[in-house]
């Protein structure tokens, strides 16, 4: 029993001597470590062997870490595109709003240049909409007799003739197009090639004072001039709108009438209503069939209202006409100058041969 229990309650050293022995060996281990580097094998081995438990162990922890960051960078990628397609949109609606602006402004200076030949004043005019029978060729305008707007005024873009306002109201006014069903405009026509006026100088007082053989010449010289203003000044017609396809067309044109393809139909200003030289329509098809007594011709208007959201519409108080260009205004009075000197002298030379 007593051999028991003394294998039982075995005593060794005491704690604090223990303590000591532990603590004072732990300082010579680190004593030794700081001063020889002793234990850095040590040190290396165990490293080695615990790093791939230490990633083991963390590895939960790093793969929650992930699936969070992934959450947040997709919703914050999410936020992102959000927000850039707003500003995509924006910036689309932005863009094509000054593309929109731009074209205006273009248009308004159009009719704004229009000024500066026929010096006519007029009313800017936004269309508001078509006309509510679809087989009619009108507008409405946000313009009426509150703003100075009277029945038969001419309506003008930056390209030409529009039409005339047959309707009125008080902030409103319809706009029959010249492309409408027996809406007629009393016109011109141009030939292009035609529009460019000779070069040719003023005669000088020598050439003009000497023999019948020159006074023969110049009037041959007058004769021809004569013949170049005539076909320069163009055959004169009425224009009557189609109404089926948007055409013009020029009825009662006699078959032998100098017309062609390509010649443009300016505003006579016979009517009072348009001032002369405004561009109506160009000729695109000429039918002379020697069978009919007038011939076919069809033109394609100058103008496209709806292409665009502004007009003019002229006042018709103004009665003033396109300027003349002050070059072919000089060369005119020279030459009527030069013309009436020409016929004073052949009228005093006749005076003395019948004497």
């Amino acid at each position: 029993m007593a051999a028991y229990q003394d294998h039982f309650f075995t005593r060794g050293p005491s704690p604090l001597a223990r303590l000591t022995f532990f603590s004072l060996f732990a300082v010579a281990v680190m004593i030794a470590d700081h001063r020889f580097q002793a234990l850095g094998v040590l040190r290396q081995g165990v490293s080695t062997l615990l790093t791939p438990v230490e990633r083991a162990l963390m590895w939960p922890g790093k793969v929650g870490r992930d699936i969070g960051d992934y959450f947040i960078a997709q919703e914050k990628l999410l936020d992102e595109n959000k927000a850039l397609n707003d500003k995509v949109l924006q910036l689309s609606a932005e863009g094509q709003r000054a593309q929109l602006i731009a074209a205006e402004q273009e248009h308004i200076a159009a009719l704004n240049a229009a000024n500066l030949r026929f010096n006519r004043k007029g009313v800017v005019a936004e269309i508001i909409r078509d006309a509510r029978n679809p087989f009619a060729r009108k507008i409405v305008i946000n313009r009426g007799y509150a703003d100075g707007i009277k029945l038969g005024s001419a309506v003008i873009d930056g390209n030409g003739v529009v039409g005339q306002v047959t309707a009125i109201g008080a902030t409103s006014a319809e706009v029959t197009l010249t492309t409408e069903k027996d809406q007629s405009i009393p016109v011109m026509v141009i030939r292009p090639s035609r529009l460019t006026v000779p070069s040719a100088e003023p005669p000088s007082e020598a050439a003009a004072t000497t023999t019948p053989a020159t006074d023969t010449v110049s009037a041959s010289q007058r004769t021809a001039t004569t013949r170049e203003r005539n076909e320069r000044g163009g055959l004169r017609a009425v224009a009557v709108g189609s109404g089926r396809d948007g055409k013009i067309e020029l009825p009662f044109i006699p078959v032998a009438a100098d017309i062609q393809v390509g010649d443009t139909l300016v505003t006579s200003g016979v009517d009072g209503t348009y001032p002369a030289g405004l561009s109506v329509a160009t000729v695109t098809v000429v039918d002379k069939n020697p069978a009919f007594s007038f011939a076919r011709i069809v033109a394609s208007p100058a103008t496209a209202p709806d292409h665009h959201r502004f007009v003019k519409v002229l006042d018709t108080a103004d009665a003033s006409y396109p300027q003349v260009d002050p070059a072919i205004a000089d060369r005119a009075g020279q030459e009527k100058s030069a013309l009436s000197k020409r016929e004073a002298k052949l009228d005093a030379k006749r005076a003395l041969r019948d004497r």
